[in-house]
């Protein structure tokens, strides 16, 4: 019988053998993928015993068509009710419009952790000469930064007055034709996500933790993020980790926290991607690590991720892609990345048997070349198959 997910008092999710778990289709090809991912969670699912009773919410294109909004207060609520849940890519106005729903959710469930797993798939091609090194996680703060959303608009009377504040106030000279944005990075914001990043370190027994930030420029945010980063090492971890400073780099069976300015961790996320594990950093260079490390393992086409607040259970598992409308119906797309969000929520709810077994037969369906089209037109003698059909080989692997 479907039921609810809860929370136990201990902080430990309470998950039924038929959790009800809200979805979102998603815009443009979230009408492919979604249904392909459906049949691959559903059957993984069945092997061992579960099931789930998917509860269809709305947002983006289809709930405005539907209901005039973009995000409806029943989603919120359903996704805040129901505890976890999993979408396909929505639109995103570029300039002007709407805010990111996904921006949204994360901010309304307050989500602050982003996490985004990074690993190469056997036989997937890549740019790089040895995608097989690159095996990171990234803790991405996800509710502070410039993501927070807090700027005004070139020319209007709000620009105008926040420049004349800043002046009169700080004494900062900025142009009066400056659109102008504030970013906010808290003591609370960065101790608990450098927290999950660490935990989750421990828990998997990974090698190193890596707070990425741009501390030498940005002192009183980055800088900050790095420093708060090493403070709970120091007052939370002692026992089972240590920083970089404390140890020589030696730390003698503990885990190494360390950290790295972010241009020159894009640099060496290339050159040495074997000496990163779990990084933790802030929203925007989150962002821009975790789309440059899926290019290294085959595209965000088949990057997993999830937004997730380790305190009230609440997560929420997302295709990292956007929704590609040229291509939407035409069942052609890759519906890996939604397929491994859900791996990913699979591994949160404690489904881990499920979970290695979709792993498991996604790669022997790539290593069998059977491919939709972004990675046959990469692969010699690959058979390119509809976005349907690709569920449909790795169910029959499972």
């Amino acid at each position: 019988m479907p039921e609810k997910i809860s929370m136990s008092a201990a902080g430990v999710l309470k998950v039924p053998a038929e959790p009800i778990i809200p979805f979102i289709e998603g815009d443009g090809t979230g009408v492919d993928i979604w249904p392909a991912a459906k049949a691959v969670l559903d059957a993984a699912a069945a092997k061992h015993g579960h099931a789930v009773a998917w509860k269809e919410v709305l947002a983006g294109e289809k709930a405005f068509k539907e209901t005039g909004e973009w995000l409806p207060e029943e989603t919120v609520e359903a996704f805040r009710d129901y505890l976890i849940g999993i979408k396909g890519p929505l639109t995103t106005p570029i300039g002007g419009g709407i805010r990111s729903l996904n921006v949204a959710l994360r901010q309304m469930l307050d989500l602050y952790v982003c996490l985004r797993p990074v690993r190469w798939f056997q036989g997937v091609p890549s740019p790089v000469r040895h995608p097989e090194k690159v095996d990171m996680v990234i803790f991405r703060e996800n509710t502070e930064d410039v993501y927070a959303g807090l700027e005004v608009q070139e020319g209007t009377e709000d620009a105008r007055r926040l420049i004349e504040f800043l002046r009169d106030n700080f004494g900062w000279e900025l142009r009066p034709d400056s659109g102008v944005g504030i970013k906010p990075v808290s003591i609370t914001g960065s101790k608990r996500l450098v927290r999950a990043a660490i935990e989750y370190a421990v828990q998997k027994k990974r090698r190193s933790v890596t707070i990425v930030h741009k501390g030498n420029i940005q002192k009183f945010t980055e800088g900050a993020f790095r420093t708060w980063g090493y403070e709970v090492v120091r007052d939370e971890f002692s026992d089972v980790a240590v920083g970089w400073d404390d140890c020589g780099g030696k730390p003698g069976g503990r885990l190494l926290v360390k950290d790295a300015i972010a241009d020159i961790t894009l640099q060496q996320v290339l050159t040495r991607p074997d000496e990163f594990d779990v990084i933790a950093t802030t929203n925007l260079n989150g962002d821009y690590l975790s789309d440059a490390l899926a290019a290294q393992v085959g595209g965000i086409g088949i990057a997993p991720g999830g937004n997730i607040n380790y305190v009230t259970g609440h997560g929420i598992f997302e295709a990292t892609h956007g929704t590609a409308p040229k291509y939407a119906g035409q069942d052609k797309v890759n519906p890996g990345s939604l397929l491994l969000s859900g791996v990913l929520m699979y591994e949160h709810l404690g489904w881990q048997e499920a979970a290695d077994d979709i792993v498991r037969a996604l790669e022997q369906t790539i290593a069998d070349k059977i491919v939709t089209y972004d990675f046959a037109r990469l692969m010699e003698g690959a058979k390119e198959v509809r976005c349907s059909e690709f569920a449909e080989a790795i169910v029959e692997r499972l």
